[in-house]
Order: C-alpha cells, then structure tokens, then sequence
C-alpha cells in the first residue's frame, strides 16, 4: 500500500499534515461571485484544498427522479433531482476563473467528477491534480476505471456502502493499474445524526482496505471531524457555506467561514498534540461524544439505505432503443436512481440484443435484453 500521495505541493498519507478539502460543493448557487466568494473563505481558513461539483444535470439523473428527503426538507418544497441540480450547475465558462483565483489564493482547486465520463473529460482538461468522486458514484465501477487510468490520484467517499463494495472499488482502480487511493469514511446524511457517524469503521477500512483512510463529514459542527484527525484520519472534508440561511440542498448542514477556520485551527492544534505523543484515547475522551464512535462494522445505516435508491446510478437507454437493436456503449448511459442494473453489468450487457423498446432515461434490466 502507498504511504504517502503527492496532491500538487502536498503529501497526504501517513506521518503527514492532515489534507483539508474545504467541500463548497454545490454551495454557489450557480453564481461565479458566490463561487469566487468561497474560495476566498476557503483560502483564509487555510484549508489545502477547495473542492466545487462538476456536472449537467441530464448527466447525473433521469427526468422523474424523486429527490432524497433530506434535500426536501433542507430546501423546504419538493420538485425533481433534476429541476433541483440544474440550479446548481457550474457553467463553463465560471471554470477558467475559479481556477486562477484559486492559483491567485495559493489553495489547491478540485471539483468532484459528479457527472460522469464527460465530468471527468471536463476536469481532465483543466488539468486537476486529482479525482474526487461522491458516494454515489463508488459503485460507478466503469467510471472509476475510467478516471484511474488517467493516473492521478482517487479520492473516494462510501457513504451507504459496505466494507465489500469499498474493496470492490479500490480493486477496479489498482486493476486500472493506480495505487494511489485515498478511500473516505462517510455517513450519507445531510446532517448525519451522531448515532448514525460510527467513527469506529475507519479502524476496520485501515485494517482491511489497502488504500488511506480519511473522513468526509457530514455532522453538525466541527467535533466529530476533529474526533476522526485523533483517530488517524488523513484526509478531512467538510461541507461550508458563505451563510446557512441561503436557499440550497446543503446550506443548512455546512460550516459557516469562521467555524471553518475554528476547524482548520483545532486540526493543527491536534496534530501537535498527538506528535508530542498524546494519548489518543484520552483525546477521543475531550469531545464528551462517545456515540459518535458507534460500530467497527463498515456498513450502511438503515436511513442510507433509503437514500441510496435515490442517489446511486444504475444502467439506463442513453436515447430511445428500438426493439432488435444491438447493445453499444453510445446507447447506455448511468444515472441515478440506484433502483435499476447497477454500473459493474455495463460491459456483460455489450453485445446483448433488446427485446423491446426502450425509452431515453428508461432503467435497463436484463430482462429486457436477449
């Protein structure tokens, strides 16, 4: 297993600062000066990274897809995953400036491969120095293939996943012929309940997963990341916003600007704390939460399971397929919902014939394919 990744100017792994990615993800609303606004947040807390969400919407969801209760209720009405994701596309034109403002602020620019093949072809061409791809998309396995042969390295969340589909995903990558993998422990909630966090499952990954082992945070506050740093967390990510009231699926569950920076400074504090050979255990005592630690299992929570119908991809007709046509990749394409073929079936069902016609955005099962 790699010990250490090089991210621009900066190594991430073992006997290194923690990597901080100041996760603005969705948060700018659509808008370059809300875009830009974070950056500068980002770089003033002195997080490594800033990290936005690249995709169109038809890329990421078919036209019917309910949204996920939490995003229901963090924007307080009810209308399609893909209504709501159009609002919060990153246009083309916004990328050249966000970049070079991130270069002018000495922090380094991510964005997370959200809309696929062509997400990862977009950022590719920008020249980001690695790939971060959302929970959603770790049972994405030809896309993970994708991106990993582009040799850079692969940054992974696994909320609503299982130990199995996590060692899956990091064997497609290393099979692509990368090694450079930092997988994240992750609870799929938008905020996720302390009772539902169970930090306990990073000792597991780092046990039974050959890959770096960070955090992606979706907690209220910033304890329970700090709790996951004393429990050797590599990597740290966590949701901000410019103000909590804006209108938007993750206001409400991010960091406002100066609890990042509380966070970014609490994290530092840390590290020299544990290099001055500080008891972690007595550390994980401080924060007074202990049901955040939960259970060693690395396994999705009831409430994951729900979302994950809503948020993971499946195999769908890229356009209307006519009955007898044969099975190509130009006639596939993978969206969510999470309820159809799931992405691995993509190659097995090359070559396959439809038995009847398939509408665009249509789920594919192997029922429909001789």
């Amino acid at each position: 297993m790699v010990k250490k990744i090089k991210i621009v100017d900066k190594f991430v792994g073992e006997n290194q600062p923690v990597f901080i990615i100041a996760e603005a993800g969705v948060n700018h609303n659509g808008d370059l000066e809300t875009a830009l606004k974070l950056i500068d947040a980002a770089a003033a807390a002195g997080a490594d990274a800033v990290k936005f969400q690249t995709f169109r919407a038809e890329e990421v969801v078919v036209r019917d897809c309910a949204m996920a209760e939490y995003q229901k209720r963090n924007l307080g009405k009810d209308e399609s995953q893909l209504e709501m994701l159009k609002k919060l596309e990153l246009s083309d034109v916004f990328y050249k400036p966000l970049v070079k403002h991130c270069r002018d602020k000495g922090i380094i620019f991510l964005s997370t491969a959200h809309g696929g093949f062509k997400a990862v072809d977009r950022l590719e061409s920008l020249g980001v120095p690695a790939y971060k791809f959302g929970s959603g998309d770790l049972t994405n396995l030809p896309l993970l293939e994708y991106a990993a042969r582009l040799g850079r390295p692969m940054i992974i969340s696994t909320g609503m996943a299982s130990l199995a589909e996590a060692e899956a995903a990091i064997s497609i990558i290393k099979e692509a012929g990368n090694d450079k993998i930092i997988i994240l422990h992750c609870t799929t909630g938008y905020p996720c309940p302390l009772e539902e966090v169970n930090l306990r499952a990073m000792s597991t990954m780092k046990q039974k997963l050959s890959a770096l082992v960070g955090y992606s945070d979706h907690t209220e506050g910033v304890e329970v990341a700090l709790m996951a740093v004393v429990l050797g967390a590599c990597l740290i990510e966590k949701h901000f916003t410019l103000d909590n009231n804006m209108s938007g699926p993750d206001h409400r569950a991010s960091l406002e600007p100066a609890e990042l920076k509380e966070l970014v400074r609490r994290i530092r504090l840390i590290e020299k704390r544990l290099a001055g050979d500080e008891c972690p255990e007595n550390l994980i005592k401080e924060f007074k939460i202990p049901q955040a630690l939960g259970s060693a299992a690395k396994m999705p929570t009831s409430s994951e399971l729900k979302i994950a119908k809503l948020v993971r991809k499946s195999l769908v007709a890229a356009r209307d397929i006519n009955r007898g046509e044969k099975i190509d990749g130009r006639l596939l394409a993978i969206k969510r919902p999470g309820t159809g073929l799931e992405p691995k079936f993509f190659n097995k069902i090359l070559g396959k014939i439809a038995k009847k016609n398939l509408k665009k955005d249509q789920l594919i099962k192997l029922s429909d394919l001789d």
